[in-house]
């Protein structure tokens, strides 16, 4: 597996198209929606507006892409006419996905800075630009390979300096990510990871804490427990659960759940019910 395929088969990728052509009046997005946002300004100018004082003035083609839920707004300034495409993007429960969670602040990419993926931008743009049957599903496909590109993008040029994107942008550390993630069923100690990533225990064990922003047990824990609750939600017993992620007894996978979660596993699914339901 390579560093993104796992992230990409455990939790899905999907987009659904928002908004394409000329923003005539200010789109907002709320950070209750429960899906971040792709949007690609192809002409015009448009202000970018978040929490508190957080403005941006776009005023060339650029990028804007919430990984996560956000609250925000755009809005369209000047006289030339605002050229926009937009999508959802969804990955799964986002709580559950620590890629989310590691980008947690939107990117702003000029197009001229992103040359390895216009090609595909400009098939994005071309299939925009006209209607035809079926178009809504071929820029949702498009979209949905463009974050792909973006997240590939934003590990080679390091553009996150802590979490895991960071992790897996570093090579060493990506080794043992990439292992703990194919394979959290597996006896993981420090002294194997440390193997997998070709660096002494201590050593291993300070750098993975400095980059990834918490102790390697702690985020292997946290790892398995996003697992645990999808297979929980998808109606498997805690018993099979916590064997498939790592845990020999219901026991132990309880107290690393409540020590994740706050609650029990059977409690913490009666919750998510209970609210579906409401």
């Amino acid at each position: 597996m390579d560093r993104l395929t796992d992230f990409l088969e455990r939790f899905e990728l999907r987009a659904t198209l928002l908004h394409n052509g000329v923003l005539a009046r200010p789109l907002q997005a709320e950070a209750s929606e429960g899906a971040g946002r792709l949007y690609l300004l192809r002409q015009g100018a448009v202000e970018l507006a978040g929490p508190g004082r957080r403005h941006c003035l776009l005023r060339e083609p650029t990028l804007v892409f919430y990984a996560c839920p956000q609250r925000h707004t755009l809005r369209p300034v000047g006289e030339a006419r605002a050229h926009l495409l937009g999508a959802l993007i969804e990955f799964g429960a986002g709580d559950e996905n620590p890629l989310l969670q590691a980008l947690d602040q939107p990117l702003c990419l000029p197009l001229a800075d992103m040359q390895g993926v216009a090609s595909l931008i400009d098939a994005l743009f071309e299939e925009a630009a006209v209607r035809h049957c079926g178009q809504a599903a071929v820029l949702e496909r498009l979209s949905e390979v463009l974050v792909v590109r973006l997240l590939r993008l934003a590990m080679e040029r390091k553009l996150m300096d802590r979490g895991v994107m960071a992790g897996l942008a570093d090579l060493r550390l990506a080794r043992a990510l990439t292992a703990i993630h194919a394979a959290p069923q597996s006896g993981w100690t420090l002294e194997r990871m440390a193997a997998r990533a070709g660096m002494s225990r201590s050593r291993f064990a300070g750098h993975f804490t400095a980059v990834m922003g918490m102790p390697a047990a702690e985020y292997l824990k946290r790892w398995r427990v996003g697992l645990a609750k999808r297979l929980l939600r998808a109606g498997r017993p805690v018993k099979q659960v916590a064997l498939e992620v790592g845990y020999g007894s219901s026991a132990s996978f309880g107290r690393a759940f409540g020590q994740v979660e706050g609650a029990t596993p059977t409690a913490w699914l009666q919750g998510v019910r209970e609210s579906a339901g409401a």
